[in-house]
């Protein structure tokens, strides 16, 4: 009589809950992006918070950007997966060559005709396989792709302030609102800074620091979120960056290159985006291309100075028609200037994805990743890859790997939350079975 009400117990216990196919298997996740945050920003302030995540999750060395290290290539080559060459997205000011059209970072966040170049973001694949999606402030959000849009977009305002630490928290109270009550199921949220701060202040200041233990404060406050909504055994987290920084000038030291020394911009081009940082297109004027690749092949020993044609293939970016005849890249702290010197910023980005400045950093938490684990670099292609196998979404054709990351997950064989509930059910069946035999 005992072995046959246990027998009944187990058999109960088996399908007292919905089946595993009938249900929602895969854990929510939430992509957070410090623009400007470079690799080591941790390793001179004190971060109990982000120290903490090193030991209840994965802190990756160190993740290499794409080549055009810049907020909006970076930011579209991690929610498409795909390299620069490949989703069209090459700088963070949209231009047209033809009409002399230059729209700022902040200009472009809505113009589709900017982001939709046939690479689909993982909000719209997702949207597709049935989940729901958001982004807050994150850079392309606000497209539409094919018509699409994204199920809810947020975008920044032009003269939009980064730093309010307040206003981040309520950012976060607004996404886990979203989670909770309206049960989204991937949600990118943007933060502006240590961007801002590093391009003002310098990334080597007070001021860098300052801003890196307010992210800190906010990511504890994510964490204090997550447990009051409910949310630790369904939510994954994943905190990135798109580039790091570098300091542009040390004291009385000033490291420009200023163009207008070896070439005649009137004569000789007819479009350029200069000015911004390491890297830089000229559009020589008709017949002039030579002309201005000779002139500027040897000017400066911290300039190099590539033909469309001659872009070294792993950098990813040639093969696009948006790239320019003749492309430039300084060498770490050197700015490219047009015509005149622009002492602005004290701190920049653009530079090689080689450099460890441009090195941007990671960290995941949640019920997917395991604790206590150091990943070693990997490019930030793969993050996409990544995010398809915590959703369960069949990916879109990318350039990142799985294999890049598949060593931080729990399971490495079933990830997306299934795989603890089936253990726990073999786990209680298996005793079950060994309290029977006794009997």
């Amino acid at each position: 009589m005992k072995s046959e009400l246990l027998l009944v117990l187990v058999l109960s216990l088996c399908v007292s809950s919905k089946p595993l196919s009938k249900r929602k298997t895969h854990n929510k996740l939430l992509l957070i992006s410090f623009d400007g945050f470079r690799w080591n920003y941790d390793q001179d302030v004190d971060t109990p918070n982000l120290d903490m995540l090193v030991k209840e999750g994965v802190k990756a060395k160190y993740i290499n950007p794409p080549a055009i290290t810049m907020t909006s290539p970076s930011h579209f080559t991690t929610i498409t997966g795909r390299w620069i060459e490949n989703h069209g997205v090459v700088h963070n000011l949209m231009f047209n060559v033809t009409t002399g059209l230059r729209l700022t970072h902040k200009a472009t966040l809505k113009k589709s005709e900017w982001w939709d170049n046939g690479a689909l973001p993982l909000w719209i694949t997702a949207q597709n396989q049935g989940l729901k999606t958001a982004s807050f402030f994150y850079p392309g959000g606000a497209a539409k792709y094919s018509g699409q849009a994204v199920d809810r977009s947020l975008v920044l305002d032009h003269n939009h302030p980064d730093d309010n630490e307040t206003e981040w928290r309520q950012n976060i109270d607004t996404v886990m609102g979203w989670f909770t009550k309206e049960d989204f199921d991937f949600v990118t949220l943007y933060y502006g800074e240590p961007d801002n701060v590093g391009h003002a202040s310098g990334p080597e200041t007070p001021e860098r620091r300052k801003i890196i233990e307010q992210i800190d404060r906010t990511i504890g406050y994510l964490r204090e979120s997550i447990h009051k909504n409910g949310l630790a055994d369904h939510l994954n987290v994943i905190l990135t960056s798109d580039h790091g920084m570098t300091t542009i000038k040390k004291a009385s030291e000033v490291h420009e290159i200023k163009l207008s020394n070896y070439m005649s911009f009137a004569n000789q081009s007819s479009f350029d985006l200069l000015d911004y940082g390491g890297f830089g297109m000229i559009t020589p004027k008709k017949g002039k291309e030579q002309e201005v690749y000779d002139a500027l092949k040897n000017a400066h020993p911290n300039l190099t100075v590539y033909k469309k044609e001659e872009i070294p293939e792993h950098f990813h970016i040639g093969k696009h028609e948006r790239i320019q005849p003749i492309v430039l890249l300084a060498d770490l702290g050197f700015n490219i200037n047009s015509k005149i010197l622009l002492h602005i910023n004290k701190g920049d980005h653009g530079f090689s994805n080689e450099e460890m400045d441009m090195k941007m950093f990671f960290r995941a938490f949640g019920p997917d990743f395991r604790d206590n684990f150091l990943a070693e670099p990997f490019d930030s292609v793969s993050i996409y890859p990544l995010m398809c196998e915590l959703l369960g979404v069949a990916p879109e054709a990318n350039n990142g790997s799985l294999s890049d990351t598949k060593g931080m997950l729990v399971d490495n064989t079933d990830v997306g939350g299934s795989s603890g509930r089936i253990k726990k059910s073999l786990t209680l069946l298996t005793l079950m079975i060994v309290i029977l035999t006794f009997i």
